[in-house]
């Protein structure tokens, strides 16, 4: 699925239209394309650091965050591929902390396609060699690796024998290629496991665990559980987390929502069980507050878009958009807003349950302001306000964009009334239009 992504560096840019020329055919899962593609390139995948793979369906990009965080903090170069970038492709492969810079990139964009002649790569297969490339030729302690669909087949999988494994919260999205089962999906989710590696994961209900242990016990893997090998929780002001090695006392998460919490504990588990990398308690202490990831819960506190509401009013931005997300959303904002007025400024993808989105809201009172998202297919946002509607929320008229939509937040207010809570949310290819328009870039 090409990403429709672009750059201001020609030689990237060249790159870029390269990988969106790519057959969306070859949109089907499977490791037989990226295998012949490394193997042309002499396996770089057997060559790279200890590596932290992480699945799931929410979480697992701030989980990946904290794992950086508590790495960085203890004194290792680290080397982070994620996806989807939010604004620059770059952000998608990070070498020793730093995002690689456009001529390397470049290079390796073009060395990968130059060799893909009869194995049609999709477009998150080349990226993903391009980025194994980059790790393998620069040293470092450690590799942190996010799945991007799925696990048992997704393109990250490749990795013969990685440090440790990790799951985080489990939920239905891309549904056209994982199906519409949960216990299907964690199944899909665990099969990152690896013949005696670690597995750590959360707590889910008992169907998917049973379908988990017995991808676990077919492949041979150790499995940590939540609430079993390993434990977590937040009271008193503090995140407390415990094993078998002993009990942390740590600073809640500095990412917003209650969520947080349990993506934290997942990667302090996977930091504690795993023999490769030496990282002490004291930088587990710091990726607390250390830990960033954008679009996720951001509070946007300065630039042109939050100058364009009244003074008081907060803006958020969160690129959620399954419906475990959107209750994740929910629940924080029950929170955030008592009291003050909520809009929420939503665009969303035409593959995505839209009703699924909207219906952790109901009850909230808020109003929703419909937008598309630039260049993507779209719920039309007049389709957006009816299903609104129906689920009892207020409804605006549709905005040409985010910018208008807050211009409309801003004109329609009561003076007299408290200052807004405005969330912005959706789609992660409009939180990465929201954050280019406000300048606030990832780095």
């Amino acid at each position: 699925m090409p990403d429709f992504a672009v750059s201001s560096d020609p030689e990237v840019q060249a790159q870029l239209d390269r990988l969106g020329a790519l057959s969306p055919g070859a949109d089907v899962l499977g490791l037989d394309r990226i295998s012949r593609l490394l193997d042309r390139l002499g396996n770089p995948e057997r060559s790279l650091p200890p590596v932290f793979h992480v699945a799931g369906t929410n979480g697992k990009g701030s989980t990946c965050a904290y794992l950086r965080a508590a790495l960085e903090a203890a004194g290792h170069k680290v080397h982070v591929y994620t996806s989807p970038h939010l604004v620059r492709f770059n952000e998608r492969i990070r070498l020793g902390g730093r995002l690689i810079e456009d001529a390397v990139l470049a290079a390796l964009l073009a060395e990968v396609l130059d060799v893909a002649d009869g194995i049609g790569p999709s477009f998150f297969e080349v990226t993903t060699t391009a980025a194994f490339l980059a790790f393998s030729r620069t040293p470092a302690a450690a590799c942190v690796i996010e799945v991007g669909l799925g696990g048992r087949l997704d393109a990250t999988n490749v990795i013969a024998k990685p440090a440790i494994t990790g799951i985080a919260q489990l939920g239905l999205d891309h549904q056209a290629f994982l199906g519409d089962s949960l216990p299907g999906i964690a199944a899909e989710k665990a099969g990152i496991a690896k013949a005696d590696v670690p597995l750590v994961t959360l707590h889910y209900p008992a169907a998917l665990l049973d379908r988990i242990g017995q991808v676990v016990r077919g492949v041979g893997a150790t499995w940590l559980a939540k609430g079993g090998g390993w434990d977590v929780a937040a009271y008193r002001g503090k995140l407390h987390y415990q094993d078998a090695t002993g009990a942390l006392e740590l600073p809640l998460p500095r990412l917003a929502g209650a969520h947080q919490v349990m993506n934290a504990g997942l990667a302090i588990a996977m930091l504690r069980h795993q023999q490769a990398v030496t990282v002490p308690p004291s930088a587990i202490r710091a990726a607390m507050g250390w830990a960033e990831w954008p679009a996720r819960l951001q509070l946007l506190a300065e630039g042109p878009l939050p100058a364009k509401l009244p003074q008081g009013a907060t803006l958020w931005l969160d690129g959620g958009h399954n419906p475990a997300a959107a209750r994740a959303l929910a629940d924080h904002f029950r929170k955030q807003s008592a009291g003050r007025p909520l809009h929420i400024v939503m665009g969303l993808l035409a593959n995505k349950d839209a009703a699924g989105v909207l219906a952790p809201f109901a009850g909230s009172g808020a109003t929703l302001h419909p937008v598309p998202v630039p260049g993507h297919a779209h719920h039309a946002p007049e389709d957006l306000a009816r299903m609104a509607a129906d689920t009892g929320l207020r409804t605006a008229a549709a905005a040409a964009d985010v910018p208008a939509a807050l211009d409309a937040i801003a004109v329609t207010l009561d003076p007299a009334a408290p200052a807004p809570v405005v969330l912005v949310a959706g789609s992660l290819y409009l939180a990465g239009a929201v954050l280019a328009a406000n300048g606030t870039l990832p780095d």
